[in-house]
């Protein structure tokens, strides 16, 4: 049973890394019904440097929702990370898409953020559930104000990236409040501004790369 869950977590991690994961919402996704609208080679850049970062920021999200559901020993649990990392895997798909389509490429660097973002989780994990549920509900609400800051910057006439980032925060915000509702504690302000620095250190350096 072990081998098995070893197994199927390494060929989930190697998906994610290598951009195979694939969105199985049978609900429409965005951008539905959204025209392309032209733009700018500079606009096209811009876009394309922002949606690189959101996509290394779902890279991190599964990275972390699989550490902290390997570290808990509540089934309850197990399934809450599940559940939000499965989210989490159709904004990968989102994100990925998008690049796609403004002639663009993910972060050579994922393998690096995948990683650092496992230990993060792990680290988080040891300290127990609560302390990891508010590391869990910390996070996303850091990427929400992240996508805010996107919404104001994307291009205008770049209505497609605008809503895949729209839809991206508002179930962002659902993850924060439900991981809050299972016990999440407050974290620290140190280790919120640790966090919050780890952030600025990979949003400007996935933008580029």
């Amino acid at each position: 049973m072990f081998l098995d869950q070893l197994i199927e977590e390494f060929d989930h991690s190697l998906r994610v890394v290598t951009g195979v994961m694939q969105s199985h919402r049978s609900t429409p996704q965005p951008p539905q019904g959204v025209t392309e609208m032209p733009l700018s080679d500079a606009e096209k850049t811009h876009a394309a440097g922002l949606m690189r970062i959101n996509h290394v920021g779902e890279i991190c999200a599964q990275a972390l929702y699989q550490s902290q559901k390997l570290t808990t020993s509540s089934s309850s649990l197990k399934q809450a990370f599940a559940h939000a990392a499965q989210e989490e895997v159709d904004h990968l798909s989102w994100t990925a898409e998008r690049l796609s389509e403004l002639n663009s490429h993910t972060s050579v660097l994922n393998p690096l953020w995948y990683a650092g973002a496992l230990a993060i989780g792990f680290v988080a994990g040891r300290f127990g559930d609560r302390a990891s549920l508010g590391f869990m509900a910390e996070t996303e609400r850091q990427v929400e104000r992240h996508l805010d800051a996107h919404l104001t910057q994307l291009p205008a006439a770049d209505l497609k990236s605008r809503a895949i980032v729209e839809q991206m925060r508002a179930e962002e915000i659902a993850h924060a409040k439900a991981a809050s509702e299972l016990g999440g504690i407050d974290l620290p302000l140190p280790v919120r501004g640790i966090m919050a620095a780890f952030s600025k250190v990979m949003t400007r350096t996935a933008y580029y790369l």
